[in-house]
């Protein structure tokens, strides 16, 4: 009962108390695959590491959310890169993440920089006002006390941020019979745009500190009457390591512009365009006895 009261009387207080607050917030990401679901039960355990090893630039990255109070830019701290044999891997998977993401709580509004196949969008959207349920559990993440919040997102049919494999749900239900079926199916039309699905909604789960009262968190996500340090999202957790208050030198905040703005629903459709382009090209490659991905 202590904790739901503290959260209530942080909804009270979190307009007063953050009208000067600033900070950075530094977030460690990390998405999971599964190999064998990937394809890899046919591969050798070798294999299977040298893929997650090439993968892992991809699926584990360092972001820096700069905050005030109605602000914030989101960007990945990038590294130098020491494989230069996947450039070609690290182009297609990166047109499929959000690059750099402006916010203004106020006026509900996210900017997002998004390189796509070569080409440079700048996404104007609203910021995804989900509908936080407060839940009673609560843990520390690091000196801070965080408060768990869930929510259903819906997921854009054209989003392929958010793709996965078909076979998931045969295996979370531990139908193998359908499983095999369906390896079955792929062996039969060797494309592998039937493997995949953009699920209709998933599971957000948040943990937000009333400590640092300000409604924002990592990438698109805020609303929470605190910072949220902890986020998971299907296979993603994005996790806050380290946080800075009022730091004397920050990057400055300002609304992005880089690149042809568009919305979130026109972009969306133009990523459906290039990815039913590239099944064409795959199928007529297939047809040709190439089989390669075209562009």
């Amino acid at each position: 009962m202590k904790q739901i009261l503290l959260v209530v009387l942080s909804l009270f207080s979190i307009s007063t108390f953050a009208q000067n607050i600033s900070g950075q917030a530094f977030y460690e990401s990390k998405t999971t695959v599964d190999m064998d679901n990937f394809g890899g039960r046919e591969m050798s355990e070798d294999m299977k590491k040298q893929i997650a090893e090439r993968m892992k630039s991809m699926l584990e990255k360092t972001y820096i959310l700069t905050f005030t109070k109605n602000e914030s830019i989101y960007k990945e701290d990038e590294k130098l890169e020491t494989g230069a044999d996947n450039g070609g891997f690290r182009m297609m998977m990166g047109s499929f993440t959000a690059g750099p993401q402006y916010k203004n709580i106020e006026a509900n509004q996210i900017l997002e920089e998004r390189e796509f196949f070569g080409k440079q969008f700048l996404i104007n959207d609203t910021i995804s006002n989900l509908d936080w349920k407060l839940e009673k559990e609560s843990k520390q993440i690091g000196q801070y006390v965080a408060f768990k919040a869930t929510a259903i997102k819906k997921i854009d049919p054209n989003d392929m941020s958010m793709v996965r494999r078909r076979r998931d749900r045969n295996r979370e239900g531990g139908d193998e019979k359908k499983e095999q079926e369906t390896a079955k199916d792929t062996t039969k039309t060797a494309d592998p745009f039937d493997e995949i699905e953009v699920p209709k909604e998933v599971l957000v789960t948040a943990w937000f500190t009333p400590q640092i009262p300000v409604a924002n968190g990592p990438g698109e996500y805020a609303g929470l009457p605190g910072l949220i340090l902890e986020l998971n999202i299907d296979r993603t957790t994005i996790l806050c390591s380290k946080i800075v208050m009022n730091p004397k030198e920050a990057e400055s905040i300002a609304p992005l512009k880089k690149g042809k703005e568009v919305s979130r629903e026109e972009f969306n459709k133009i990523v459906k365009e290039k990815t039913d382009e590239m099944r064409e090209n795959f199928r007529g490659g297939n047809r040709r006895g190439g089989g390669r991905f075209g562009g």
